[in-house]
C-alpha cells in the first residue's frame, strides 16, 4: 500500500489547503507571511480593460432581493437580509413579486427604500418567475439601444413559479434581457440556466466581504453593450430643472407626466423638468419623454458615465527600496509602511496601497497628473 500512488478523493480536488501558505521566517515568527497576506487582500482588486469600451446609452437595471425565510439564517451577521441591504428594487417572498421602487436615477429614492426594507418580514419561498415577469413588464419597453438588465440576489435554493421557468428564460433571451444571479447559500441548477441564456454571470458568496467585491466589481460598472445592440444616432434633451413660486400669479400647478406609468408621483406640483422640444413635465431624470420621444438627461449623468468610457490606467507596483529619498505617499502623505508602492506611468507619482485603491474606485483621477496640468 506504501508504494500505490497517493490518490485523494473526489471532493478534495478542489480543497484549498490554506495553512500551508503560512511559512515561518528565520527566528521563527509568521509576522512576515501574515503581512504579505493582508497586504495581497489590500491590494486585490478588479482588473479591468484599459481600452476602449463600448456601452448604452442608458442602463436599466432592477435589483431582485429574496426575501424568503432562508434570509433569515445568520452565517451572514447579523443575518443575510441584513447583510444584503447594507449592499445593496423587487422582493420576493411568499411565492409572490413585489416592486419597492420604479426604475429611477435618484439614489435618495433606492437608499430611503432599502432602510425601510430592514424591517421586512422573511416569509415563505421565493418565485423566480413572478420576479422577472415584474421586471419584464416594465423593460419591455425601454429602447433597443439602452441597456436592459436583472440582479437577482437569491439565498433560497427553491423556487414556487405558477408557469414553465423555462419559457421565461427563452422570453428574457428573446428581449435581449441580461440576468445575472448572486447565491447566498449554493448553486442552483435553474440559477445557472438563466445566466448562461441571457448572458449575465452567476456567483456564490464565500463571505461578506467576497459579497460586497462581487456586486462592486461585476454590477456597478455597466457591462460591455453586445454587438446585437441598436446602433443610431439619438437626439437628447438637457432640462433644467423649473420651480415657481407661490406667490407668482403665473404659475401653474401642473402633473407630470410619470402619471400614465402608474407610478407614485406627487400629484400636482410647480416645479419639475420640462422637455425642450414638447413641455412636457417629469419630476426625474433620466427619462423618455413620452410625448414626443426625446431622451432627457441631465449633465451629471453623462459626467458619471465619463469614468466607464476611459478607465483610468493601473498604477505600476513598485519596490519601496527604490525610492532615494523620503518615502512617503503622495496623496495622503503617510509614510510608505508597505514593502511595495504603486507608480502613476504619467507623471510618476508614487502612492499607497489604500489611496490606490481610492483613486481607482471612487476619485477616477490621479491627483499627481490634475496638480500638473494646473501647474505646468
Amino acid at each position: 500500500m506504501d508504494e500505490e500512488p497517493e490518490r485523494t478523493k473526489r471532493w478534495e480536488g478542489g480543497y484549498e489547503r490554506t495553512w500551508e501558505i503560512l511559512k515561518e521566517d528565520e527566528s521563527g515568527s509568521l509576522k512576515a507571511t501574515v503581512e504579505e497576506i493582508l497586504f495581497q487582500s489590500k491590494r486585490d482588486r478588479y482588473v479591468f480593460d484599459s481600452g476602449q469600451i463600448r456601452l448604452g446609452m442608458m442602463r436599466h437595471l432592477f435589483v431582485v432581493i429574496d426575501c424568503s425565510r432562508s434570509m433569515e439564517d445568520q452565517d451572514l451577521k447579523p443575518n443575510r437580509l441584513s447583510a444584503t441591504l447594507k449592499v445593496g428594487i423587487i422582493i420576493t417572498k411568499n411565492k409572490r413579486a413585489e416592486k419597492l421602487t420604479d426604475l429611477s436615477g435618484n439614489p435618495k429614492k433606492h437608499i430611503a427604500v432599502l432602510k425601510n426594507a430592514v424591517d421586512t418580514v422573511c416569509l415563505g419561498e421565493p418565485s423566480l418567475y413572478n420576479s422577472l415577469n415584474l421586471a419584464l413588464e416594465t423593460l419591455k419597453h425601454m429602447p433597443g439601444h439602452t441597456s436592459r438588465e436583472i440582479l437577482i440576489i437569491l439565498s433560497s435554493l427553491t423556487t414556487c413559479d405558477p408557469a414553465n421557468i423555462y419559457e421565461m428564460i427563452q422570453t428574457m433571451k428573446s428581449l435581449k434581457v441580461r440576468v445575472s444571479v448572486i447565491g447566498l447559500s449554493a448553486e442552483v441548477r435553474v440559477c445557472t440556466m438563466l445566466t448562461r441564456e441571457t448572458g449575465g454571470s452567476y456567483h456564490v458568496i464565500l463571505d461578506e466581504s467576497h459579497f460586497k467585491a462581487l456586486l462592486l466589481t461585476l454590477h456597478v460598472k455597466p457591462p460591455p453593450a453586445s454587438s446585437s445592440s441598436e446602433c443610431s444616432l439619438i437626439r437628447m434633451g438637457f432640462p433644467q430643472h423649473t420651480f415657481s413660486s407661490l406667490t407668482d400669479q403665473n404659475a401653474k400647478p401642473s402633473f407630470s407626466m410619470a402619471l400614465l406609468d402608474g407610478t407614485n408621483d406627487p400629484g400636482l406640483s410647480l416645479g419639475g423638468y420640462l422637455c425642450p422640444q414638447c413641455h412636457a413635465k417629469y419630476m426625474e431624470l433620466p427619462v423618455e419623454c413620452k410625448v414626443c420621444g426625446l431622451t432627457l438627461v441631465s449633465a451629471p449623468h453623462l459626467a458619471r458615465s465619463f469614468h466607464h468610457l476611459f478607465p483610468l490606467h493601473m498604477f505600476i507596483e513598485t519596490p519601496v527600496e527604490t525610492l532615494p529619498e523620503k518615502r512617503f505617499c503622495g496623496t495622503c502623505q503617510g509614510e510608505l509602511k508597505d514593502k511595495t508602492m504603486f507608480t502613476c506611468p504619467s507623471c510618476h507619482s508614487v502612492f499607497c496601497v489604500e489611496c490606490d485603491h481610492f483613486i481607482h474606485d471612487t476619485l477616477h483621477c490621479c491627483p499627481g497628473c490634475v496638480h500638473s496640468q494646473h501647474n505646468p
